[in-house]
């Protein structure tokens, strides 16, 4: 039998190399090593006789091979082959036929019958119980994705984990038991913790997503689009409203102080005879420059309204609400109902928006329009005033 087991190893490691496809990270010729070894281990730790560890041998070098063939019904192609391979070394039928059974009690879904296969089923899985049993997972993980053409999600690869080693899994020897379990235990805990990282880690990435998208949505949202349209609208006609009344207080002003100047140092030497060739030029000086007062004047006066509105109006979308002109007169209830009555109707909302923005242009329109007359008749003021006192002297 000693020269039969050297021809089988040679046999297989031949065999693995060869045929077996490289997508099979896992169960390939270390793996079989591996198991080999671990039967031996097993053999001598429950003092196996020398016959029956041969066979296990045997098995454990056969148990694999079936992969060169396919993944389905792999354990019945090993065994074929392993019966091919033994009748050819002239072993016995009845030990052929034991090895054979032996290859066949590794498939995870047959319960072994009796020491000899739950020996051979705890060499197969004895990774479970090693320290290597992460890094030997993630290449089963890699084979299953290679060998199946599907991407495998972490959630998916936990799940399967534990379910096999807490639900499926089980050493089946003394031996195993007492050497091994406490390593898998250590194991499922490893296996435990990733998973729940994995799980916080995928709930951290939804709500990011979640939150992207809303932030997406949001962003594209054509509501979105034109509230900023109306804000930035209303916003630079206000703020062109603030600079026609600022130059329209800045004419004012100065109006204000050339009249005062007129009127204390220039109006009580008209009296003078020797000065009445001043009072022409006087006249059109002060009446330009009140002229323009009263331009300024008009164009920071604010319009009177009724300040006030009915229900019909709110019913008929007829008023604007944003405008304080139309309900500094109404009573608070009754404007806060007409503010609910528009806020949950979004066309009246964007209606009195336009609205807004519409009159506030008319607004705008009128100042810009008086303010151009204004600075129109002070330039020209100034010019026909100065003109009017230079000739007022030269024919004095």
């Amino acid at each position: 039998m000693k020269n039969v087991l050297i021809l089988a190893e040679k046999f297989v490691v031949h065999l693995l190399n060869e045929k077996l496809d490289r997508s099979f990270l896992y169960h390939n010729l270390a793996h079989t090593q591996r198991v080999v070894r671990k039967v031996r281990v097993i053999s001598a730790g429950v003092s196996l006789d020398e016959s029956a560890t041969d066979k296990l041998i045997l098995a454990a070098w056969f148990h694999d091979v079936g992969y060169t063939v396919g993944i389905e019904n792999h354990e019945k192609e090993g065994a074929a082959i392993a019966r091919s391979f033994l009748e050819q070394q002239k072993v016995s039928k009845e030990d052929i036929d034991q090895i054979c059974a032996l290859i066949l009690a590794t498939d995870m879904c047959v319960a072994p019958k009796n020491e000899l296969e739950k020996i051979i089923r705890d060499a197969d899985s004895s990774h479970i119980g090693s320290k290597s049993f992460c890094e030997l997972t993630q290449l089963l993980r890699k084979e299953w994705e290679f060998t199946s053409g599907k991407k495998i999600t972490d959630k998916e690869w936990y799940d399967e984990n534990i379910h096999f080693l807490m639900n499926s899994h089980r050493f089946y020897t003394d031996f195993a038991a007492k050497n091994w379990v406490a390593t898998k235990s250590k194991n499922v805990a490893s296996v435990l913790k990733d998973q729940k990282k994995e799980k916080n880690n995928s709930t951290k990435i939804s709500q990011k997503k979640e939150e992207l998208q809303f932030k997406k949505n949001k962003a594209a949202s054509p509501e979105r689009g034109i509230e900023t349209m109306f804000r930035v609208a209303l916003s630079n006609h206000i703020t062109l409203s603030d600079i026609a009344d600022t130059k329209a207080n800045i004419l004012l002003s100065v109006n204000a102080i050339i009249v005062s100047l007129a009127l204390s140092s220039l109006l009580p030497k008209l009296d003078n005879p020797s000065n009445s060739h001043l009072v022409i030029p006087t006249i059109i000086f002060v009446l330009f420059t009140i002229v323009s007062m009263v331009l300024s004047v008009i164009a920071t006066r604010p319009n009177v309204t009724s300040g006030e509105f009915t229900k019909e109006d709110v019913a008929n979308k007829k008023v604007n609400l944003l405008f304080f002109g139309n309900f500094h007169k109404m009573k608070l209830e009754d404007f806060e109902w007409a503010m609910g009555e528009m806020m949950q109707d979004r066309d009246y909302l964007y209606g009195s928006l336009t609205k807004d923005l519409y009159f506030l242009g008319l607004v705008l329109n009128r100042k810009y329009k008086i303010l151009r007359i204004t600075y129109t008749v002070f330039m020209v003021g100034i010019i026909f005033s100065v003109i009017a006192f230079a000739i007022s002297f030269q024919t004095k």
